[in-house]
């Protein structure tokens, strides 16, 4: 046991090591030459929910009437930041390594892993402040919260899994990034983030269950219930009467993983001739 111990460290011990300076190297440049630097981290997802808290909230009324609502956004909105800053700076990582590529041999996926894993970085920032907030405001913090890295992790296997299909997608057709910022605001609108689910629910039942079968739905609604507030925030699991229905986005999120993780290792050995 040992011996198989050893020789899977010595396996993956460079290939760490190349992880690891990547993931400092991204997230350093991603500020590089900014005044306030990784505060940006935290700042644009709060700059980003003032503006939908203003417009959607107080103007157009998109609230579910509970005092939790206001931290509610600023939970869905720091999530799906990452969502979309991971798979958008994934679907480029490949082709903006290409120098790297051609120089040094290691295994492909650890540039789409390093760069999203930097996204993780800002999330659990981000993440620190919601709970900052959240002790000062009418959160209800329960043992749920212990269910939140869980749900964090299904988001960033969900990510990945995307990135490295966009990613491998965008070395031969640049394309790709149009669509996918396309796609990206139609998502933004299908996904419950800046109105509450009990608006759909209320009268178009039928559709309030179809979006929470979408996995980036399901996460986010999972921990606003999770880490914020267990009574007002419905997800798949009380959604649904029955509980087979609630493991569908989660058979979607590995399947989606092991879709992406499968066509980028078919196609990775053509990155560097490609570029």
């Amino acid at each position: 046991m040992k011996a198989s111990l050893k020789r899977l460290q010595q396996r993956y011990r460079y290939s760490f090591i190349v992880f690891k300076e990547l993931v400092k190297t991204d997230f350093q440049l991603r500020y590089q030459g900014s005044f306030l630097g990784v505060l940006w981290s935290v700042l644009k997802p709060l700059m980003l929910f003032c503006v939908m808290y203003v417009v959607f909230v107080r103007f157009l009324h998109f609230t579910d009437g509970t005092p939790t609502f206001p931290i509610v956004l600023l939970c869905g909105t720091c999530l799906w930041s990452f969502f979309s800053e991971a798979t958008s700076m994934g679907l480029q990582s490949i082709v903006n390594r290409g120098d790297l590529l051609r120089k040094v041999h290691f295994p492909t996926y650890i540039i789409v892993a390093s760069v999203t894993m930097g996204s993780m970085i800002s999330l659990a920032i981000n993440l620190g402040v919601v709970i900052v907030f959240g002790l000062f405001t009418t959160a209800h913090f329960t043992w749920r919260i212990l269910l939140v890295p869980l749900n964090v992790f299904q988001l960033y296997i969900l990510a990945l899994g995307i990135a490295m299909i966009l990613s491998t997608m965008f070395v031969y057709y640049r394309d790709i990034a149009h669509i996918w910022e396309v796609v990206l605001q139609a998502m933004f609108y299908a996904v419950p983030i800046i109105y509450p689910l009990s608006m759909v629910q209320k009268n178009y039942p039928l559709i309030a269950k179809f979006m929470l079968l979408d996995p980036a739905a399901q996460v986010i609604m999972d921990v606003r219930h999770n880490l914020i507030s267990p009574e007002n925030v419905p997800t798949v699991w009380t959604l649904y009467g029955n509980k087979l229905f609630a493991f569908i986005p989660l058979l979607l999120t590995v399947l989606i993983f092991m879709f992406g993780l499968y066509v980028f290792r078919s196609h990775s050995r053509k990155f560097a001739e490609v570029l």
